[in-house]
C-alpha cells in the first residue's frame, strides 16, 4: 500500500487513520491461517486439477479473497449506513430463513441450507450481524427517542428470528443469538437478577432440547459416553498425533476419517498438521480480536456503537469458543465453524460481514461523522 499522509482526505485516507488496524492485521491473520489449512488438504501435484478435492480447495481460497474483499468494502460504511445495510440484510435473509423451511436441504434431519448452483448456503449465518445490529439500533432509539418502544421492538425481533431458528431446528445458532440478545441488554444496564433468570430459562431449554429433540440427545450421550471411533474421540488423537510442533502440513490422517474434519474439527486438524504451538497461537488471535474491540468500546460514547459493537465481538468470539471446545471434548460437539478458518465460502462470508461491520462501527469518528 502506498504511504498515506494523515493529511489525506481522500476516502481510503480517511479510513485508513480511523479504522482499527491491529484488529484488522488480526483478520488478515486468521485469513492467511484459513488459506493455509485449505492447502493443507489439497491432493498433491499429481492429481489433475479437476479432481474433486482439488477444486473444493480452490474454491475456498476463492470465497476467502472475497470474503477479504468484503470486509474492507464493510468497514468502511458510515453509522447511518451501516444501519441500513443491516436492516436490508436483515429482510433478505430472515426471508431466505423462512424459505428454507419449505424448499431447503435436509441433512440431519435440519432444514438450514438452500442449494445454489455450485455451492449452498446457511441464510441464519447472514442474518445473524444483521439481527445483531437491528436489536442494538432497537434499543439505543429507546433511550434517544422517549417514548419509543425500543425495547419492546427488540423482543419481538429477537421471538420471531427464535421461532423460526426452532423450526428449522437450529437450537445452536438460537442459543447464539439468545446469549447476542442477553450481551447487549446487559450492556445496556439489565439488571443481574433478569439475566439470573435469563439463565435458569436457558438450562430449562437446554433440558427440553435433550429430551425432545433427537440429534441434541444423541449429541449429548455421546459427549457424557464417547462411544469407541466416535468423532470427539478421533480430534482428541488428532491433537496427540500433532504434539507440540506437528505432522507437517498435508500430513495429517484425521481429515481421512472424520467426516466434518475441515469443517466442524478443523481445530483438530491445525493440531495434528502443526501441533500444540499453532493451537496456542490461533487461540490468541482471536482473543486479542475480542480483547481489542471491547477495550475500543470501552471508550465509545455512543450507545448504539457499544450495543451492536458488543454483539458482534460477542457471537464473533463465542462461536470460536464453541469450535475449538467441542474439538477438544470440552462440550458437546456442536455444527459451528470456526471463523474465518475452517472450511465453507458460506461460512466465510458471513463471518467476513460481521466483522466488517465491526471495524465499521470501531474507526474513529469526529463528531459530523457519528450519526
Amino acid at each position: 500500500m502506498p504511504q498515506l499522509s494523515r493529511a489525506d482526505t481522500s476516502t481510503l485516507g480517511r479510513w485508513w487513520w480511523s479504522v482499527d488496524r491491529v484488529t484488522l492485521m488480526a483478520l488478515a491473520v486468521l485469513l492467511g491461517i484459513g488459506y493455509v489449512l485449505a492447502l493443507a488438504a489439497t491432493p498433491g501435484l499429481t492429481d489433475h486439477i479437476t479432481d474433486p478435492h482439488t477444486l473444493a480447495m480452490l474454491k475456498q481460497i476463492v470465497f476467502l479473497a472475497l470474503s477479504g474483499l468484503t470486509m474492507l468494502g464493510l468497514s468502511m460504511l458510515s453509522l447511518r449506513q451501516v444501519k441500513l445495510a443491516a436492516l436490508g440484510l436483515g429482510i433478505v435473509f430472515y426471508l431466505l430463513t423462512a424459505f428454507t423451511l419449505l424448499h431447503g436441504t435436509e441433512v440431519d434431519g435440519a432444514k438450514r441450507w438452500l442449494s445454489l448452483p455450485g455451492f449452498t448456503i446457511q441464510p441464519s449465518e447472514f442474518l445473524r450481524p444483521a439481527f445483531i445490529i437491528i436489536v442494538a439500533w432497537c434499543i439505543a432509539e429507546s433511550r434517544r427517542t422517549p417514548g419509543f418502544p425500543g425495547k419492546r421492538a427488540a423482543l419481538g425481533v429477537y421471538l420471531a428470528t427464535a421461532a423460526l431458528l426452532k423450526m428449522q431446528p437450529d437450537i445452536g445458532m438460537t442459543f447464539l443469538f439468545t446469549m447476542v440478545v442477553l450481551t447487549e441488554l446487559y450492556l445496556d444496564g439489565l439488571e443481574m437478577k433478569w439475566l439470573a433468570v435469563a439463565g435458569a430459562l436457558l438450562v430449562v431449554a437446554g433440558v427440553l432440547a435433550f429430551l425432545f429433540i433427537a440429534h441434541v440427545h444423541t449429541r449429548v450421550m455421546v459427549f457424557l459416553d464417547p462411544p469407541k471411533g466416535s468423532q470427539a474421540q478421533t480430534a482428541l488423537m488428532a491433537f496427540g498425533n500433532g504434539g507440540m510442533l506437528g505432522r507437517g502440513p498435508g500430513e495429517g490422517q484425521v481429515k481421512h476419517f472424520l467426516p466434518d474434519a475441515r469443517a466442524d474439527f478443523v481445530f483438530a486438524v491445525a493440531g495434528e498438521e502443526f501441533g500444540l504451538f499453532f493451537c496456542a497461537f490461533i487461540i490468541l488471535v482471536f482473543a486479542a480480536i475480542v480483547l481489542r474491540a471491547l477495550v475500543r468500546l470501552l471508550a465509545e460514547p455512543n450507545l448504539f456503537v457499544v450495543l451492536a459493537g458488543g454483539g458482534l465481538v460477542a457471537g464473533f468470539g463465542l462461536q470460536a469458543f464453541v469450535n475449538m471446545a467441542s474439538s477438544l471434548s470440552l462440550i458437546p460437539t456442536k455444527g459451528m465453524t470456526l471463523p474465518l478458518i475452517s472450511y465453507g465460502g458460506s461460512s466465510a462470508l458471513a463471518i467476513s460481514t460481521q466483522m466488517g461491520f465491526l471495524l465499521a462501527l470501531t474507526r474513529k469518528r469526529h463528531a459530523g461523522d457519528a450519526a
